[in-house]
């Protein structure tokens, strides 16, 4: 039994790292695609004539397939039907969807195009292109999800007692490099005049994405011939009673609510902070990009060495303290403190940091707390909570700045040079965060209680 694990794929180092390269540059297209809009705002407001309560509905319904159960039942179809057919299916769906909203963007469709007139004739306060972009966007949504989940339960098959947190670190930052991507290259590729075509270029990218994910399927078929007692733990029936035993766990549970609540601060803020930048530093989009795209860029560097540590050290615990403590800092430095530029590239960069410290500890965690044929279920349970938060937080973001800055959604539509103040959607995202290190202490406590292991290394000696 030893010699034969030993002989297996992911023990060969080159094996398993090209593994997790080719599903993180999956990763890293559907990342592109989920913020690729982000740092456009300005242009929707002026040729499309969305506002701040239709761009936050919009941002919004991402989650919402996702939060009303498909998330949860994607997690089921994975630990019943296996990785491969549960990834191919739902990155095809994060096709489907990006194509989706690009129509809803195309100049064909708000030229009067196929659709246009069923879409203007309900919900009359919103745009047709709002209603279908939403549309593809919750599609799309949907399947990067499930993507996710998919993707760290394939880290998890691989890198299991071995480099597992800083697989994950790897694949986390190579995912921020596709966020990054989408501020640094959507203003460039719009220019000021057309949302459409760098929409279209994320829709290329995940084609691109999905190939590299069945190259990945090709050879993971072969590891499961060679571990085949693994495979069959894999295949054992799913049961509903295991949701509920996943919710008696107190590990779990705190996880997943440490989870909703730091990514409520970060991935809703993303979605604004480019507008936030032009708003309140005065920069132009290209330049509110940049300040944007420090966030990722700090990932990029800082996931994997986090990764590493916790690794070899352990203190996986410890450092969601900390970045929840970051992610407070940050968020009261863009409440309260002027508007300085240079805060705004040190805000950003702290942030990259709290955002590279949660997740590099986080998801690693998870394995410790959760039998591993289970982990599927156990992913999308916690994305299904995470993703409540990412639908509600972006439209309170958007409904919050509205309602603090009456009139200037109108002037900007008429061209008029005015700017939103962001103090109340802000000071928002500073109190869940203060609730978020709430979680962060308590889920220490309980580690010391219960065992789980989430202060030790993930490598075993």
């Amino acid at each position: 039994m030893t010699e034969r694990i030993k002989q297996s794929l992911r023990d060969k180092k080159g094996a398993r790292w090209a593994i997790l390269a080719l599903v993180s540059i999956t990763m890293a297209t559907g990342y592109f695609f989920t913020d690729v809009l982000s740092p456009l705002e300005e242009l929707l407001i002026k040729s499309l004539k969305w506002d701040g309560d239709q761009y936050g509905f919009f941002a919004g319904q991402y989650s919402f397939l996702n939060i009303i159960g498909f998330i949860v039942l994607g997690g089921i179809i994975l630990d019943k039907l296996g990785i491969r057919f549960t990834g191919t299916l739902f990155i095809s769906l994060m096709v489907i969807g990006g194509a989706i909203k690009a129509y809803g963007v195309s100049q064909y469709f708000n030229g009067g195009g196929l659709g246009y007139d069923f879409f203007n004739s309900f919900l009359i306060n919103y745009e047709p292109s709002v209603k279908v972009a939403t549309i593809g966007y919750a599609i799309f949504g949907l399947g990067v999800e499930i993507a996710g989940v998919t993707v760290n339960r394939i880290i998890v098959k691989w890198f299991k007692g071995k480099e597992l947190a800083l697989a994950m670190g790897l694949e986390m930052a190579v995912a921020r490099l596709g966020m990054g991507g989408a501020f640094l290259l959507a203003p460039r590729i719009a220019a000021d005049i057309s949302v459409y075509k760098p929409v279209i270029f994320g829709v290329l990218l995940m084609l691109i994405g999905l190939l590299t994910f069945l190259i990945h399927c090709m050879v993971d078929v072969k590891l499961d011939k060679e571990v085949v007692d693994e495979k069959q733990e894999e295949d054992e029936a799913f049961k509903l009673s295991d949701i509920g035993k996943l919710f008696k766990n107190q590990g779990f549970v705190l996880i997943a609510l440490l989870c909703v609540l730091f990514y409520s601060c970060v991935f809703p803020f993303m979605k604004f902070a480019a507008n936030l930048m032009s708003n309140k530093y005065g920069v132009d989009a290209e330049t509110a990009g940049l300040i944007a795209f420090i966030l990722p860029f700090g990932t990029i560097l800082l996931t994997p060495l986090f990764g590493s540590f916790i690794d070899k050290k352990g203190k996986g615990a410890s450092m969601m303290i900390l970045g929840s403590i970051l992610l407070i800092i940050v968020h009261s430095i863009f409440t309260f403190l002027p508007g300085n530029v240079y805060l705004a590239y040190i805000a950003m960069f702290i942030l990259g940091v709290g955002f590279s410290l949660v997740p590099s500890a986080m998801w690693p965690s998870v394995p410790k707390i959760v039998s591993e044929n289970r982990l599927g279920t156990a992913y999308a349970l916690i994305f299904w909570i995470q993703n409540i938060g990412l639908w509600a937080v972006p439209m309170l973001i958007g409904s919050i700045r509205e309602w603090s800055n009456p009139g200037i959604t109108e002037q900007k539509q008429q061209g008029l040079d005015v700017v939103y103040n962001y103090t109340n959607p802000m000071l928002m995202l500073v109190f869940i965060g203060i609730i978020a290190l709430f979680f962060a202490f308590l889920l220490k406590s309980v580690d010391k209680k219960k065992a789980y292991g989430l202060e030790l290394p993930n490598i075993k000696n």
